[in-house]
């Protein structure tokens, strides 16, 4: 678990590929440097999101790490993208301390998405951005979470339907402390929408779907009797 506040941008200084049967494919190594700040208290096993991926720490020293990734994240995240010199957002897991300063943030990258267009606000930057699976604009509302690249940020606007989008604005404090304030137009963005949004759409979803014994779903129930009170006020 997370909470979508980056600790410090780490640099990939060294990606090996190599042969994972498992799995069908190619996985890779990643070797992340320049993050010494983080690893003063790390382990081996530890769990650390990088660019909003939840991955785990196989070698450490004090000034890097290494993950492996394996290929079905390289397919579903934008790590298959990075090259040496590449920057990545880090934050560890969350502590017993740790201050929930952002939303709870799982580390699972549910879609990718497009920068769309970059608009410049005064010292601010606002991002559109598109989704390759347009099914989670429904969890994206404005002014609610979406994660970015494991940054939690705040929706300023939303456009459903099939060229979709919804935007961000990084102020610039922001900009400068995560990797998202310095994409362009074309780039590619991790993303992971609010998991409070996903288990009250499977609660509901569950609740109406609801039937004992054959008979009328809940729902169904729901709607006849409205339509039923709606005929005896109009006298029909």
């Amino acid at each position: 678990m997370f909470t979508g506040i980056v600790e410090t941008i780490g640099t990939i200084t060294s990606l090996v590929s190599h042969d994972d049967s498992a799995s069908g494919g190619k996985g890779t190594s990643l070797t992340i440097s320049n993050c010494a700040d983080i690893l003063t208290d790390a382990h081996l096993g530890d769990s650390i999101s990088i660019n909003g991926t939840c991955l785990t720490v196989t070698e450490f020293d004090k000034a890097q790490f290494k993950v492996g990734v394996s290929p079905e994240t390289l397919r579903r995240t934008n790590l298959g993208s990075l090259k040496e010199g590449s920057n990545v957002n880090l934050e560890r897991a969350v502590s017993a301390s740790t201050r929930m300063g952002g939303h709870f943030v799982q580390g699972h990258v549910d879609t990718i998405a497009t920068v769309a267009k970059t608009t410049p606000d005064g010292n601010a930057i606002t991002f559109r951005l598109q989704p390759r699976d347009k099914s989670v604009l429904r969890y994206i509302v404005e002014k609610g979470y979406v994660t970015l690249d494991g940054a939690s940020l705040t929706v300023t606007a939303v456009q459903d339907g099939p060229d979709g989008w919804w935007e961000v604005m990084l102020i610039a404090y922001t900009q400068e402390r995560v990797v998202m304030g310095g994409k362009k137009q074309g780039d590619d963005v991790n993303v992971e929408v609010d998991m409070v949004g996903k288990y009250v759409e499977k609660s509901v979803q569950g609740y109406f779907e609801e039937k004992t014994s054959g008979e009328v779903g809940v729902l169904e129930k729901m709607v006849g009797k409205i339509v039923e009170e709606k005929l005896k006020n109009t006298g029909k």
